[in-house]
């Protein structure tokens, strides 16, 4: 059996020496790669950079301090979230804890430079919404309180919205239960509204009185309050002539006392005799002077008699005159006044 010839190994291609062409393409490919490099380096340092802002913008290098907060339940607390006062973050949650009396412990930091906000009077609250996560708030009423130191331990006041819910909806049920009763047929709104309408009928219907049968309930006693409403009304119309009458009697004892324009009137006749009347009783009083002065005369001088009695015999004279004078002006006056007594007699004393 004849054996094959063996194969021979292929031959390997001698080396040869680079070229221009092999160096150039290798230095271009060395300076790709340094500038890959360079750009790698950038592109990190450019996120380290960004990092060590972001921390500097959040207060990671600032100096805190630390205030826990206590609360029986934390539900929608996280690590990180802001504490705000009156809307500006002035703390960070740093770590929530169980503390061993089953109450939640919220470690908050607080920088430094924000911490003169809160004093030892400042109240903290979680509120939680419907939508929304929950806020965490600081409020300080006074602001002349001592700060509040280091390491403070504050309770929190919760305000669920969520779990005010279960109240309003047993409120709502309520509230629809009620409304349902009003709006039964048997309710009181119900006949309050069928008397209403039977009241409008009423009204409307000419036939059953109108306004009067309505307010009334019946024709019957509606037609006898207008029959007594017409009846008022000729009273009312009597009472008027009465007191236009009433009105002309007035006036005319009015211009016959007083007069026109305050003349020819009984006042001022009556003025004018009682001006004579006072005339007359001057003189009278003058009269009773002399008499006075002549009985002082009597008693002084009881020698001469004879001329005491022309003297006497004088003054009655006067005292005369005087009276008839009186009588006189009574008696005008009886005439000119409507209301004097019919007894014109005058008694002398």
């Amino acid at each position: 059996m004849d054996t094959p010839p063996e194969a021979t190994p292929p031959s390997l291609p001698e080396p040869q020496a680079p070229g221009p062409h092999q160096h150039a393409s290798t230095r271009a490919e060395r300076r790709l790669q340094f500038r890959a490099a360079l750009l790698l380096l950038t592109l990190v340092g450019l996120l380290v950079a960004a990092a060590l802002y972001l921390m500097w913008a959040r207060g990671a290098f600032d100096a805190t301090q630390r205030l826990v907060l206590t609360t029986d339940d934390s539900e929608g607390v996280v690590v990180g979230m802001d504490m705000t006062f009156s809307g500006f973050p002035i703390g960070r949650v740093a770590a929530i804890e169980l503390g061993k009396d089953a109450n939640v412990r919220i470690l908050v930091d607080v920088p430094v430079a924000d911490a003169h906000w809160l004093r030892q009077s400042s109240v903290f609250t979680l509120e939680r919404g419907l939508v929304g996560a929950a806020r965490l708030r600081a409020f300080t009423g006074v602001l002349d309180d001592p700060p509040l130191p280091a390491g403070a331990e504050r309770p929190v006041l919760r305000g669920d919205v969520s779990a005010e819910i279960p109240r309003m909806v047993s409120d709502a049920r309520v509230v629809l239960q009620n409304a349902a009763q009003l709006t039964s047929a048997d309710s009181a709104l119900s006949k309050t509204l069928a008397d209403l309408n039977s009241f409008s009928q009423r009204l409307a219907a000419p036939q059953k009185g109108g306004l009067l049968g309505a307010v009334t309930g019946n024709e019957a006693d509606a037609r006898r309050v207008a029959e007594l409403l017409d009846h008022t009304n000729q009273l009312v119309k009597n009472l008027d002539s009465v007191a236009r009458s009433v009105d002309t009697l007035v006036k005319k004892a009015d211009r016959q006392v007083l007069g026109q324009n305050g003349k020819d009137g009984l006042v001022p006749e009556a003025q004018a005799a009682v001006q004579q009347l006072n005339a007359l009783l001057q003189d009278a009083r003058q009269t009773i002077a002399k008499v006075d002065t002549v009985l002082k005369d009597v008693q002084g001088v009881t020698s001469n008699a004879r001329e005491a009695t022309e003297n006497l015999g004088d003054l009655r004279a006067d005292v005369e005159s005087s009276l008839l004078k009186i009588d006189a002006l009574i008696t005008e006056l009886n005439r000119k006044w409507p209301f004097a007594p019919k007894q014109k007699e005058v008694k002398l004393p």
